[in-house]
């Protein structure tokens, strides 16, 4: 990495700029100044066509201007965050920003202002312009374009996003001195949040961020594009694993790490969650995302990953899978229960049912396994009464999902997990079995395998259909497949 013009005179009356960001100003002549000020080429683009969610991102905030009526509606994106020094992490946007406007760049804020008379709101999106060329901004300041590279002008943005765009500058100052009711969605800039402490409430926003979880309980088509989108790459990604496990078993589960990540970032943003790579014993680990362990010959590797697309779309698959391709005796009996467990939970996915019916039909399943293997006294309502299968399966089956992989967090119980399922949900079904490496109440060869299978479920008006369904799950698929892709290595 580049560092920036190193200062040469703190004399700040000679400075054509604010400060830069590490508190250092660039010394710079006259003649220099001078010169980056002329000699550029008009790169405005011009005849751009609207993004395709605008449509979408447009019905939504209409939505939301019906449900809060004469109040003002703030919704930030939220701002860089430093990861050591002068570095920051990749910028990745809230999601209830995206959600509303499609944009994806930080510092902006969404503001939806009610009309005089009372009926809707006018929407601005507020963000920076390009960087300025006459005050040295665009090459001095350490957040100009000639460093963080090129940002849509406001009257780009306007044609992209479908909506006026103004300067984001300034925007604190106005917020402070505006009157009437004001929500905001707390968590993502602290300098407007404080613009507003005198005139919001954490009850009243509380209800704003709860509205927003809600409204990406039903996906547009828009949205269900998205999300086969990043199934399908990360079903690629998944293909990709399979094809150099020879060159993880060398090295470790890093390896299977950074091969999922590359097919990520070439066909998509980033990975929409830390991929979870866990070889042996680490299955049993639900959220192991060190991926520093061995990969060995005849253990079980628990991938569980989802690609994120460039609207920030997000899958989240697993597989769990013989690293020699082919399962032992034991492997296959705990695969095909969690199998048989996930068959009967997408079963259950259907317009009407209940949200916890999927899980019910899947914990049902492994606690008939458990009880028939001894493993636990029955009978079956027994342990699911008093919850004792929940030492092997330990996890809900399964969660909505969207741009974020545990999409609508927020939502009211009685909503979402006390709701009922409608077509055009997406939700995971993942039910699993783990047998931990110190759990003395399984037999020793149980100990240190875990097993999960997971997939993306839409709702359909009559069922349901997998997203994931190219990606084989039942036993004998897997291992042919895993077979055809690696040449018979196995």
């Amino acid at each position: 990495m580049t560092d920036e013009l190193t200062p040469e005179t703190p004399d700040e009356d000679e400075q054509p700029i604010k400060q830069r960001k590490n508190g250092l100003y660039p010394g710079v002549s006259d003649e220099l100044a001078a010169n980056m000020k002329t000699g550029w080429a008009d790169t405005e683009l011009r005849d751009l066509e609207p993004i395709e969610q605008a449509p979408h991102t447009a019905r939504r905030r209409e939505a939301l201007s019906r449900r809060f009526p004469g109040e003002r509606l703030v919704i930030p994106a939220g701002n860089l965050k430093t990861r050591s020094n002068d570095t920051e992490y990749d910028f990745r946007a809230a999601t209830e920003y995206v959600h509303l406007t499609g944009d994806q760049t930080e510092d902006s804020v969404l503001v939806l202002e009610p009309r005089e008379n009372g009926e809707g709101h006018d929407a601005t999106l507020y963000r920076l312009p390009r960087s300025n060329r006459e005050n040295g901004e665009f090459w001095l300041d350490g957040m100009g374009e000639l460093w963080v590279g090129r940002r849509n002008s406001l009257t780009e943005a306007e044609a992209l996003l479908g909506m006026p765009c103004a300067d984001v500058r300034g925007l604190a100052d106005r917020l402070r001195e505006a009157t009437g009711p004001v929500r905001v969605v707390r968590g993502h800039d602290a300098g407007i949040e404080a613009a507003l402490t005198d005139k919001v409430t954490a009850e009243r926003d509380e209800e704003l961020r709860v509205y927003l979880s809600e409204a990406r309980l039903i996906k547009d088509d828009f949205e269900i594009g998205e999300l086969q989108k990043a199934v399908d790459s990360t079903v690629r990604g998944f293909e990709d694993v399979v094809k150099v496990l020879d060159k993880a078993e060398a090295t470790s589960e890093r390896y299977i790490e950074g091969t999922f990540f590359l097919r990520a970032r070439v066909e998509g943003n980033d990975v929409g969650y830390g991929s979870i790579c866990a070889a042996g014993p680490h299955a049993t680990t639900l959220h192991w995302v060190r991926n520093n362990g061995e990969v060995r010959s005849g253990d079980l590797l628990l991938l569980d990953a989802g690609v994120e697309t460039n609207t920030l779309y997000t899958a989240d698959v697993t597989r769990t899978l013989p690293i020699n391709g082919t399962y032992t005796d034991l492997q296959r009996k705990i695969y095909d229960a969690v199998y048989e467990a996930q068959e009967a939970g997408i079963a259950a996915v259907k317009p009407g049912a209940a949200f916890r019916d999927f899980h019910d039909a899947a914990q049902r399943v492994l606690a008939e396994k458990l009880v028939e293997w001894g493993l636990v006294e029955g009978p079956v309502d027994r342990v699911l009464e008093l919850g004792l299968q929940r030492r092997w399966t330990l996890h809900g089956t399964g969660h909505m999902l969207g741009l974020d992989v545990h999409d609508c967090a927020v939502a009211r119980t009685e909503t979402y997990v006390n709701g009922t399922l409608e077509a055009g949900m997406v939700l995971t079904v993942e039910p699993g079995l783990y047998f931990q490496a110190d759990d003395l109440t399984v037999p020793e060869e149980y100990r240190g395998i875990g097993v999960r299978i997971e997939d993306d479920i839409l709702v359909t008006e009559d069922g349901n259909r997998n997203l994931s369904a190219a990606l084989p799950r039942r036993a004998d698929e897997v291992e042919a497949w895993m077979a055809r892709l690696t040449g018979q290595r196995a």
